[in-house]
């Protein structure tokens, strides 16, 4: 994908997730008869606005990363006598904290209606078949083999190599003993106990996380035969069909798929000479890949896809889809472990057993967007699923600034019997800025750091 491809596949996840976060404020403040002034997706000056029939400004700001509800506030400004009772700081408290608390609500009901959607789909995913096992690695030390199958993690059923990579990273948290069933190639089930005590979350990260338990996934050997040809691409420009047999790249002979996509992605933007079977006979095309961008690397792509026989696609690949109640109770589900999994994250990270590292900023977080919108709307679907719980979880936070600093300030009010003085609370969200912009440019540092690295 292309880097303007990346970026808007970024600006479409954050102006969505922000809609929808700033239009759970402004829905229950309407609701609760308080006065909305203006509704605001991105910070700064307005780029576009319109005063709309209910005569809330809506607005889009120049800085996207965020959006806010401004509300009639007489700590903001003078307010008409006639219309102070719609004033935001003279509701009750229980009305202060339901439109505050909205917000972060709005982000986890958005998560469990993605997911719902998600699992009515259906959520194609590979089944957690082990191929490769490193030696003395935790894996093996476990006892498992190439060609097991992770049949649950901690009483868990995992039906694809995701659920049980989240079930392992939510083991990693809490156990160093974590129990795995397995059931190896003749059928035969049974229990092994992953040693996770020499093991952090820090060695499973995202591109870590096979090589750190030393298993990696089963790749099988797909034929070097052509399945899909995309149009007004190389592939199609050179000639090839569907069904042609790759036999040599360049002189080469080709023996798997793997080695011919292999020989492909190394030569971007360079004529080769390919013979193919076709009907019995050879047939000589010359191909030259186009030149891509992919994960900051430029590669050769030719818009082929290989034939997939039938019951390869059963053995490796599984969909989990659900009929609407059931889709809804496995949305439920896993919006909780989501939920749970951050939580759990960002308390190690707190008592600094976890690495800062892992914190991502907007060139990380654009990279996922841009990379789950080439997957497919499913995939796009699950990542602001994701990002929307996080969301959700950051601003419940007690940080003067936040929505939760607010509820801090809120509850203090409940327990002292009046408000925090304006200059307490101005203090306070002072140092709520001062953590921001400190927690920014550290996820900005991180994303520069991995993006060089």
């Amino acid at each position: 994908m292309s880097t303007l491809g990346y970026a808007v596949s970024f600006i479409v996840a954050i102006g969505v997730l922000v809609a929808v976060h700033e239009y759970g404020h402004f829905w229950v403040a309407r609701k609760l008869g308080v006065k909305v002034l203006r509704f605001s997706i991105g910070f700064g000056k307005p780029v576009a606005s319109r005063c709309g029939a209910d005569g809330v400004e809506y607005a889009l700001g120049a800085f996207p990363l965020g959006g806010y509800v401004k509300m009639l506030d007489e700590r903001e400004g003078p307010v008409p006598a006639q219309e102070a009772h719609l004033a935001f700081n003279r509701q009750p408290l229980w009305v202060r904290y339901a439109v505050i608390i909205a917000g972060p609500a709005a982000n986890f009901v958005f998560a469990l209606v993605a997911y719902t959607i998600m699992f009515l789909i259906g959520v194609a995913g590979v089944r957690p078949i082990v191929g490769e096992v490193t030696p003395g690695s935790v894996a093996a030390r476990a006892g498992i083999e190439s060609e097991f199958v992770i049949e649950a993690v901690a009483g868990e059923a995992t039906a694809s190599w995701n659920a049980a990579r989240q079930g392992i990273l939510a083991g990693v948290l809490e156990t160093d003993a974590l129990p795995l069933t397995i059931r190896d190639p003749q059928g035969k089930q049974r229990e092994v106990v992953l040693d996770l005590s020499a093991i952090s979350l820090d060695d499973l990260t995202e591109n870590r996380f096979h090589s750190g338990l030393g298993m990696q996934p089963f790749f099988a050997r797909l034929p070097a035969v052509i399945g899909k040809v995309e149009a007004d691409t190389a592939a199609a420009r050179a000639g090839f069909n569907s069904g042609d047999k790759i036999v040599t790249v360049q002189g080469e002979r080709i023996d798997a798929w793997r080695h011919f996509v292999t020989l492909i992605q190394s030569s971007p933007a360079t004529p080769m000479t390919v013979v193919v079977r076709r009907g019995g006979h050879r047939v000589t095309l010359l191909a030259t890949p186009a030149a891509v961008e992919r994960d900051g690397k430029t590669i050769g792509f030719l818009g082929a896809a290989p034939a997939r026989p039938t019951e390869l696609i059963e053995r490796l690949l599984v969909t989990e889809r659900f009929g609407p109640l059931a889709a809804v109770g496995r949305a439920l589900e896993k919006t909780w472990q989501v939920t749970e999994l951050t939580l759990r994250v960002l308390w190690k990270m707190l008592r600094l057993e976890v690495s800062v590292k892992n914190i991502s900023g907007p060139i990380s977080i654009a990279q996922y967007a841009g990379d789950s919108a080439r997957t497919g709307f499913v995939s796009f679907l699950h990542f602001l699923a994701v990002v929307s719980i996080s969301i959700g979880i950051l601003n419940l936070l007690p940080i003067p600034i936040l929505d939760g600093g607010h509820l801090l300030f809120f509850t203090i009010e409940a327990l002292k019997g009046s408000p925090l003085s304006m200059q307490a609370q101005n203090v306070g969200l002072q140092f709520g800025l001062m953590f921001l912009v400190g927690l920014m440019g550290l996820a900005f540092y991180n994303d520069v750091v991995r993006l060089l690295g």
